[in-house]
């Protein structure tokens, strides 16, 4: 079975995803989608890393949380900033953040964490995975922000990846 279906969730969701994106369930789009929700995973199956396990599922679920709220407060700060640029200039900075992460998974979920995150942006990763740089939009002090990121992003990661 593993063989035919080497990622049974995202299967079903491409089939899910070509009928509502078809807007039809007729049985040439049943069928299509059928092809392509085990055709690609089949496909792909080489071009995946190995699989990560969720050690931690309610760590994971406090982690969404509180990137959820860090979306919104930092949306409005940075909305802030912008629109008081012409009384106070933000104090944007170059922060280097020292990683004790090491798992490819995690740091690609910290990666999008980042992204995700309005006023921060990910510049670079060390070839050993010792430290990243990140761009920060406005940052009052580098060592409360450093601690603030390893304490809310880089701990709950490695509780669910390693």
């Amino acid at each position: 079975m593993k063989r035919l279906f080497p990622a049974p969730w995202l299967s079903f969701a491409l089939f899910a995803l070509w009928l509502a994106l078809n807007h039809s369930t007729s049985p040439a789009q049943l069928l299509m989608g059928v092809i392509v929700g085990v055709g690609v995973p089949w496909l792909s199956a080489p071009l995946r890393p190995q699989r990560g396990g969720l050690s931690s599922p309610l760590v994971l679920l406090r982690l969404i949380a509180h990137v959820g709220l860090d979306v919104i407060a930092a949306s409005l700060l940075v909305a802030r900033g912008v629109l008081s640029l012409p009384r106070r200039d933000p104090r944007s900075a170059f922060v280097t953040i020292p990683l004790q992460m090491r798992s490819t998974h995690g740091l690609a979920a910290l990666a999008v964490i980042t992204t995700v995150t309005p006023g921060t942006v990910w510049c670079v990763l060390a070839h050993d995975g010792g430290w990243l740089m990140l761009h920060v939009f406005d940052v009052s002090d580098e060592a409360d922000f450093i601690a603030h990121y390893k304490q809310r992003y880089e701990r709950p990661l490695m509780e669910i990846f390693e």
